[in-house]
């Protein structure tokens, strides 16, 4: 049976790895905590933090974790949530286009619509997770 190919962290988890990274070396330097007795006193699994520092995961870390990480570690949550390129709650959002607005009423009525099966609805609600959580492929 043939390994699988280990996927390329992308750049929300290289620069979030990065953050984690430095936070856990500064309280390593400030503390003398371990990767194990930093990941007890935030609350945060072993595990998790390893992901985090490899940049494997593929759905966002949930972002409760992520700010108690933060305020165990006196560190910046705004600047985590940058690295996960989630949006300061002060940013302008950029325009929708026109088109982009239609689809989106079309895919909310879709899945409000009573007579529209539950089975089509989880089907188009893992079609948009996919598609949000998916790699951007860059043109050659």
């Amino acid at each position: 049976m043939a390994a699988q190919a280990r996927r390329q962290p992308g750049p929300q988890q290289v620069a979030f790895a990065r953050f984690v990274r430095h936070a856990i070396d500064t309280s390593r330097r400030q503390r003398g905590w371990t990767l194990t007795q930093t990941a007890a006193h935030a609350g945060v699994g072993r595990s998790t933090i390893f992901r985090w520092l490899n940049g494997e995961w593929t759905d966002y870390p949930q972002l409760e974790k992520v700010r108690r990480f933060c305020r165990t570690l006196h560190a910046p949550v705004g600047e985590a949530m940058r690295a996960l390129g989630v949006p300061s709650p002060d940013a302008t959002p950029p325009p929708v286009p026109a088109a982009v607005q239609a689809d989106i009423r079309v895919i909310l009525a879709r899945l409000s619509d009573p007579a529209v099966a539950a089975e089509e609805k989880h089907h188009i609600r893992m079609l948009l997770r996919y598609l949000a959580h998916r790699r951007i492929q860059q043109p050659d």
